[in-house]
């Protein structure tokens, strides 16, 4: 049913994190992540999770992911996440940052991410 949760919620406890959106120009407040070749913008005044990105020309990230706008999932485990299921792996596990690994996945032409943070005590 379309008012229902879909799987990735209801059943695997996945959590929304963010939409990411390819742009061209430049946002306000923007981070560079020198290790990407990336810029990043919006996500901490967005009260809905949007964040900006634009990519500088030779970066070496999938195509589909500079084209397609993602939607990103906080999970618990990332490595138990995609050893559970079968998924189309176009960015393996990363850390682009201290206590956060991701990975991208494609699902029907759609680029998704999967994030962990690291549990804080």
């Amino acid at each position: 049913m379309d008012y229902e949760l879909p799987l990735a919620v209801k059943e695997w406890g996945w959590r929304y994190h963010h939409i990411g959106i390819p742009t061209t120009g430049s946002i306000a407040g923007e981070k560079y992540m020198p290790k990407f070749k990336l810029f990043t913008g919006g996500f901490d005044s967005s009260p809905y999770g949007i964040e900006w990105m634009r990519y500088e020309p030779g970066n070496t990230i999938h195509e589909l992911i500079k084209r397609v706008p993602h939607i990103a999932f906080e999970v618990d485990n990332l490595d138990l996440e995609l050893k559970r299921h079968k998924f189309k792996i176009i960015t393996p596990p990363n850390s682009p940052g201290s206590g956060t690994k991701v990975a991208m996945i494609e699902h029907n032409g759609a680029p998704v991410e999967l994030i962990e943070f690291k549990k804080r005590t």
